[in-house]
C-alpha cells in the first residue's frame, strides 16, 4: 500500500511537476527504496537516462525533449528543446583535465538525422549538426582521447567543437546499432550479424587529424547483436537475437567462448549441465548486458543470468526474473542486481552462495570395501572433483519496486541518492533510501529548532 507523507517547507524552484513524497512501506525488509518521487515533464515514453555528475542525470524519448534533473531532490533544471522527432541516442561527455572549468556537455541524436550538443551548466545549445544521411542510433565518448563517436549508416568522429574529424564511407543499409570502446584505440560496431573492427589513427595531415580504418570484420553470430559490453581491457562480450553469447579477446578479436541458447541451466549436485531450450526467439534474446571482473550479468528474454567468466559456465539465474522481457540490468558494489522490465516492474535480487555436501561415492567391488585396491583411489579422486565442484549460487529476490504503469526502459543507480527509472508511462520515478531520507528530515528538523533557539536568546 501507498501512503502520501506530507511535508511541510517551500519547495524548491522547479519542484511544480514533481508529485509529493510517497512511501511503500516496510513489507520488504531488505528493500532500501521505501520512499519515491514521481518527476513529471515529458509526453511520451522516455527511454533513455544518462548521468552527468554525481548528482545530476538527463532524461529524454520520443518526445524529442531533454530534461536535466537533480537527483537528490528532483528539481527539473533545465528543459532543452532542439530536435523535432524522438531522440534515438544520449551520451555525456564529461569535462577533461585540460579544462579549469567543469564544462560537462550532453551529446543527443534524434531521429530527425541532427545531433546537438548541450551545456548542462547553462542549458543552452552549444552546436548543431545536421550532416547525416541516416539517423544517429549510437553515440559514444572516447574520454581519453578527447573524441567522440557516432554510429548509423556510417562512423564519425568529432571533437569537442563538433569537428568532424573523419568518417567511414556507406556500410549498409542495417547501419551502426550498438558501439563499444576497446583497447589500443579501437571500436566494436554492431552492424546487423556482423562486428567490425575499427581502429582511429592519428592522420599524417596534422596533429588535429585522425583517420577511422577498417581492421576486421567478425561474422561469428547468427543473427543480430542487440548488446555488447566491455568487461576489461582483455575481454568484451556480445549477445543477438537468438541467444549467442560471445567472449571476445578484445586485443586480437579473436572468439575466446561462443554459448548459443544455453540459458537453462539445471543444478545438480554433482555438476551443473547446460540444457539447450526450444523456445521462441524472443525468450532468449539477450536484451542487455553487463560485467564486472569476473561475471557477465545477461538479461535474455523474462530471465537474468549470471555468467562466470572463469569457470565459462552459468552459475545463477532466474529464469522468470519477469513476467515480461527484461530491458535492463545493473551490478551493484553490494553483490546485488537491479533489473527492469516490460511488465512494469524494478526488481533487486542479491547473488548468494550456497554450500552443497556432495553425494558419497558408492564403492564397488570387495577391496574397495575395505579401504584397498585401485577402486578406492578412483572413488578418493571423484569424491575429491566432486567438493571442488559444490559451491552453487542463487538469485535471491530482496526487493520489489512498483511504481509505473507500463514499460521500465531503464534506470540509473546514484549510490546514496537512490535509483532513477523512466518509462513508457511518460514518468520518470526517484526512488529514496526511506530510513536515511527520514534521518535527513529529522537533522534538517533539529537544525531549524536550533537556529529558532538561537533567534529566541538574542531577544
Amino acid at each position: 500500500m501507498l501512503r502520501w507523507l506530507m511535508g511541510g517547507g517551500r519547495e524548491p524552484q522547479g519542484l511544480s511537476e514533481k508529485s509529493s513524497v510517497q512511501s511503500l512501506g516496510e513489507e520488504q525488509i531488505q528493500n532500501p527504496y521505501t520512499e519515491l518521487l514521481v518527476l513529471k515533464g515529458h509526453h511520451d515514453i522516455v527511454r533513455f537516462l544518462v548521468q552527468i555528475d554525481d548528482c545530476r542525470f538527463a532524461s529524454a524519448g520520443d518526445d524529442g525533449i531533454v530534461f536535466l534533473w537533480n537527483a537528490q531532490t528532483g528539481e527539473k533544471l533545465f528543459e532543452l528543446h532542439g530536435h523535432t522527432h524522438k531522440i534515438t541516442a544520449i551520451a555525456a561527455f564529461p569535462s577533461s583535465g585540460a579544462y579549469e572549468e567543469k564544462n560537462h556537455l550532453l551529446l543527443t541524436a534524434s531521429a530527425d538525422r541532427t545531433v546537438i550538443e548541450w551545456d548542462c551548466n547553462s542549458g543552452r545549445q552549444v552546436q548543431k549538426v545536421s550532416c547525416f544521411h541516416s539517423t544517429v542510433k549510437c553515440l559514444t565518448v572516447l574520454q581519453r582521447l578527447d573524441v567522440w563517436l557516432s554510429g548509423g549508416s556510417d562512423l564519425c568522429v568529432w571533437n569537442r567543437k563538433l569537428d568532424l574529424l573523419c568518417k567511414t564511407s556507406h556500410l549498409t543499409d542495417a547501419a551502426i546499432s550498438a558501439l563499444v570502446e576497446l583497447p589500443k584505440n579501437c571500436v566494436a560496431a554492431a552492424v546487423g550479424k556482423e562486428l567490425i573492427i575499427f581502429r582511429l589513427v592519428v592522420s599524417t595531415e596534422g596533429s588535429e587529424g585522425w583517420d577511422v580504418l577498417e581492421v576486421k570484420r567478425l561474422v561469428d553470430h547468427q543473427d543480430n547483436i542487440l548488446s555488447l559490453v566491455s568487461v576489461n581491457d582483455l575481454t568484451f562480450v556480445t549477445g543477438s537475437h537468438v541467444g549467442e553469447l560471445i567472449v571476445w579477446d578484445a586485443l586480437d578479436w579473436i572468439s575466446q567462448v561462443c554459448e548459443h541458447n544455453t540459458w537453462d541451466p539445471s543444478f545438480h549436485t554433482v555438476t551443473q549441465q547446460e540444457i539447450k531450450l526450444s523456445q521462441k526467439q524472443h525468450e532468449v534474446s539477450i536484451q542487455h548486458l553487463t560485467s564486472d571482473a569476473e561475471c557477465v550479468f545477461a538479461a535474455v528474454g523474462k530471465g537474468i543470468y549470471v555468467y562466470n567468466l572463469q569457470m565459462k559456465r552459468v552459475i545463477a539465474c532466474q529464469r522468470t526474473a519477469h513476467d515480461s522481457i527484461v530491458l535492463h540490468i545493473a551490478k551493484l558494489p553490494n553483490r546485488q542486481l537491479i533489473s527492469c522490465s516490460e511488465d512494469g516492474s524494478v526488481r533487486i535480487w542479491e547473488l548468494r552462495e550456497k554450500q552443497q555436501l556432495p553425494a558419497e561415492p558408492v564403492p564397488t567391488g570387495f577391496l574397495s570395501m575395505w579401504g584397498f585396491g585401485r577402486a578406492n583411489k578412483q572413488a578418493s579422486q571423484t569424491a575429491k572433483k566432486m567438493q571442488e565442484s559444490t559451491t552453487s549460487y542463487s538469485l535471491e529476490l530482496i526487493g520489489d519496486l512498483i511504481g509505473h504503469s507500463s514499460a521500465v526502459q531503464m534506470f540509473l543507480y546514484f549510490s546514496e541518492l537512490g535509483l532513477v527509472t523512466c518509462s513508457a508511462d511518460h514518468l520518470i520515478i526517484l526512488w529514496k533510501d526511506g530510513e536515511r531520507e527520514s534521518r535527513l528530515r529529522s537533522l534538517t528538523l533539529f537544525q531549524k529548532l536550533e537556529q529558532n533557539d538561537a533567534l529566541q536568546l538574542s531577544f
